[in-house]
C-alpha cells in the first residue's frame, strides 16, 4: 500500500529532503513565475504546492507572513541547486538514486490517488463488508473490574482476601497499579477484542458476578478480575461506520490492484 507521509520538520535542510518529492511532483507545470533565482523561474504552481505541503493547511488559510517565509525557503533551495557544486553532485550515484526514488515516490502517490479517486467503493461493497464485520464481531460485551499488581504472589494474596470476604473495589483502590485503581478497578463495558487475549479469555470464562480464582498474567502484569455483567453486543449502524468501511474496502481494492500489477509483470 502506498502511503502519503507529510512531515512537520522545519529547517532548510529537512525542507530540501522532504520537499524533494513535492518539487518533482510539480515539475513541468506551466504557470506564472513568483520569483527568479540565478535565471531559473519558480513558477506559481510549484510554489503553491510546496507552500501547502510545508504549511500543512489549505492555501486559503496561509498568512502573508507564512507565504513570505516559505517563499524564501524555496528560493534558498533553488539558490543551492544552481551553484556550481550542484552540477557535480547531481551525477553522484547516491544523489541520483535519491532523486530517482523521490521522483518515483511522488509519481506512485499520484497514480495511487488517481486510482482511488476513480474507483470508489460501491454501496454493495460497503454493505457486504459491513455484514462481514458484523458476523465476526464478538457476541457478548462485558462489564468488569480488575486489580493489577506486579507479581503472581501479590495477585494470589488478593484472591485469598476475596475468598475471605474482602470487598473487590476496596482492594482495587488500595492495591491496583493500573489507571482504573482509584475507581475501584472499573473498566466499564468492553468487547473482548478491545483487551489483550489472556485478559479477554479470562473474562469470557467467568460467570457474571464471579472473580478469577487464579491470577491472570498479561504483558501489563498480574490481574485479579471481577466480571460484573454481560450483554449481547449491539452492532453499530451502517451509517455510523460507513466512512471507515468505505476506506477499508477501497484500501483492499487498491491492494488487489497492486497484486494484479505484480502478477502481470511476473513478480
Amino acid at each position: 500500500m502506498v502511503t502519503v507521509f507529510r512531515s512537520r520538520s522545519t529547517g532548510l535542510l529537512s525542507s530540501i529532503v522532504i520537499g524533494g518529492a513535492t518539487l518533482l511532483a510539480a515539475a513541468g507545470a506551466v504557470a506564472e513565475s513568483v520569483a527568479t533565482v540565478n535565471g531559473i523561474d519558480i513558477d506559481k504552481t510549484t510554489f503553491e504546492f510546496y507552500l501547502e505541503s510545508r504549511a500543512q493547511k489549505p492555501l486559503a488559510e496561509v498568512t502573508d507572513a507564512e507565504r513570505s517565509i516559505v517563499l524564501q525557503e524555496l528560493k534558498d533551495i533553488y539558490l543551492l541547486t544552481t551553484q556550481p557544486a550542484a552540477k557535480t553532485l547531481e551525477t553522484d550515484p547516491r544523489v541520483e538514486a535519491q532523486i530517482e526514488l523521490q521522483y518515483r515516490g511522488a509519481l506512485a502517490q499520484a497514480v495511487a490517488g488517481d486510482y482511488l479517486a476513480n474507483n470508489p467503493a460501491t454501496d454493495a461493497e460497503i454493505l457486504a463488508e459491513y455484514e462481514s464485520q458484523i458476523e465476526i464481531a464478538p457476541p457478548l460485551q462485558y462489564k468488569a473490574r480488575h486489580i493489577l499488581v506486579e507479581t503472581q504472589g501479590a495477585a494470589s494474596d488478593l484472591i485469598s482476601q476475596l475468598n475471605g470476604g474482602a470487598n473487590f473495589e476496596e482492594l482495587a483502590r488500595t492495591n491496583s497499579t493500573g489507571p482504573s485503581g482509584p475507581s475501584g478497578g472499573d473498566l466499564g463495558w468492553f468487547s473482548p477484542n478491545q483487551m489483550v487475549k489472556p485478559f479477554s479469555d479470562a473474562v469470557a470464562g467467568l460467570e457474571d458476578g464471579a472473580y478469577s480464582t487464579a491470577p491472570v498474567q498479561t504483558s501489563f502484569g498480574w490481574h485479579v478480575i471481577l466480571r460484573e455483567e454481560s450483554r449481547e453486543s449491539e452492532p453499530p449502524t451502517l451509517d455510523s461506520v460507513r466512512d471507515t468501511i468505505k476506506q477499508r474496502v477501497e484500501q483492499a481494492n487498491f491492494q488487489q490492484y497492486i497484486e494484479e500489477l505484480r502478477s502481470g509483470q511476473g513478480g
